[in-house]
């Protein structure tokens, strides 16, 4: 609800039998709507065809409204990759969205991107002195540019994309396409996800598991950290020359970006989530009468607080699904009760009662104090705030639009200051300790809670803005 933003979704498709994966991509797609919901577009080819046609649509939108069904039934191929994407601050323009096309002296290559470099700047000034002229603000487009440059003096294109990640740094989920190629690639720290599927003769790489299975493709295995996956008619090749065997995947993924029917690295989203809830549960006991989530984040760890603390669980909030993604709100009273708009209390559940209310994270404050002004209003008794990741105190590099730390509500102030700030009668966040065993055991990135980085950040001024929105908070 504190409307963190995950940077993209990226997906990708061969029928190996030439069958036509473009509806594939759609619903793989729109099962990672939830990753990306500012722009969208597929890429597909003919791999018995005439070697680099490649057709692709992208444009501002989601899924249904970019990809309609004109346009899908007008595309063809058995060789694809899609894309749904929040934009960078200030560039929610069509030619930034994604995948992105490119026709080279070698042929043509198609690149969908998930994550952030942090040398971007580097990389794209050595492009600059080359000649290379840059039709997008994205550093996908300089992964792109660098992959053709070293596809010139490479036997293949899989040796390219080798030259080319050796020189990048930061988080990356790439799928890349030839005319007879399908390529995944994952950043050696696995700070974001791609896995694998197979439905009969077709392969898929996806961000996550739930749109495999929204294409009928069975999950096979999660990318490695620094592998690189290609996909021929020849079957399966995989180089792990890349892994350095120390990894770093992003906690939000756990917490928050991932869909509660995804299992990422071995561990099931929603299982993850409700023992984020236990331990709240553990850590910040309180009296109360009900405990609830705020939809549609904090719902599972709300489940997992009730089971331990023994406070039975129920919805206190009605979710309208039926708001788009924009709103003209132009006046300071309008764009304060426009979360009434997404969300409306259930009266009878909270009236006279003492709730306590689960949600995964607190960015400016502002609307978790409007949802508890909102339950008081409706004759909350009490209302006790529990989030299911630790205070946010340093921003995020890699793809996750954590702010600045001066739009960081936990970098300011006090757990104490904050609870009366958001006028909660307690607060209780997830303590740093707890979160390997959340999701796991697995080895974490939790930078953006401790500043602990997994490799060294540059100066101010040589990455890139990380791609999404800011909170809207």
């Amino acid at each position: 609800m504190a409307e963190i933003k995950e940077e993209c979704g990226v997906f990708g498709i061969y029928n190996l039998d030439g069958g036509n994966v473009v509806p594939s991509i759609y619903y793989g797609l729109t099962s990672l709507q939830h990753r990306g919901q500012e722009s969208c577009g597929l890429a597909v080819s003919r791999t018995d065809g005439e070697r680099g046609n490649i057709q692709f649509h992208k444009n501002l939108g989601l899924v249904s409204e970019v990809l309609r069904e004109d346009t899908i039934h007008s595309m063809d191929g058995d060789i694809g990759i899609g894309h749904v994407r929040y934009s960078t601050t200030g560039a929610t323009v069509a030619e930034n969205a994604q995948p992105l096309v490119l026709s080279y002296v070698k042929g043509t290559l198609a690149l969908a991107h998930n994550g952030n470099l942090i040398n971007t700047g580097q990389l794209k000034w050595e492009l600059i002195q080359n000649g290379a002229i840059f039709h997008t603000t994205t550093d996908s487009e300089v992964i792109a540019f660098h992959i053709a440059r070293e596809r010139v003096h490479s036997k293949t294109v899989e040796e390219a994309i080798g030259k080319t990640v050796r020189k990048i740094k930061g988080a990356y989920g790439l799928v890349i396409m030839s005319p007879r190629k399908l390529i995944g690639v994952r950043d050696p720290l696995g700070l974001k996800p791609l896995c694998l599927g197979k439905r009969d003769n077709t392969y898929v790489l996806a961000s996550e598991s739930c749109a495999l299975t929204s294409v009928g493709a069975e999950f096979v295995r999660d990318i490695e950290p620094g592998e690189i996956i290609t996909i021929t008619k020849e079957g399966l090749k995989s180089d792990k020359t890349l892994s350095t065997g120390k990894h770093a995947l992003c906690v939000f993924e756990y917490i928050y970006f991932a869909r509660l029917d995804s299992t990422m690295d071995g561990v099931n989203i929603y299982d993850a989530r409700i023992r984020g809830g236990k331990s709240l549960a553990k850590s910040y006991p309180v009296e109360a009468d009900l405990v609830t989530g705020v939809p549609e984040s904090g719902i599972p760890a709300a489940k997992g607080y009730s089971e331990e603390s023994g406070i039975p669980f129920g919805l206190a909030f009605y979710k309208n699904s039926y708001i788009g993604r924009t709103f003209i709100k132009p006046t300071q009273k309008e764009r304060e009760s426009s979360v009434h708009l997404k969300l409306n209390v259930l009266q009878p559940a909270v009236k006279g009662k003492r709730i306590i209310l689960v949600d995964d994270s607190i960015v400016r404050g502002t609307t978790i104090a409007n949802l508890i002004h909102m339950l008081k209003e409706a004759g909350a008794k009490e209302v006790h705030v529990r989030i299911s990741s630790p205070p946010f105190l340093y921003p995020c590099y890699f793809g996750t639009d954590v702010p600045s730390n001066d739009q960081l509500i936990a970098a300011s102030y006090s757990s104490e200051e904050i609870c009366a700030m958001i006028g909660a009668d307690s607060l209780g966040y997830m303590k740093i300790d707890y979160l390997e065993g959340m999701a796991g055991g697995l080895p974490l990135c939790k930078a953006c809670f401790d500043g602990k980085y997994p490799m060294d950040i540059p100066e101010e001024g040589n990455h890139s803005v990380p791609c999404g929105i800011w909170p809207a908070e």
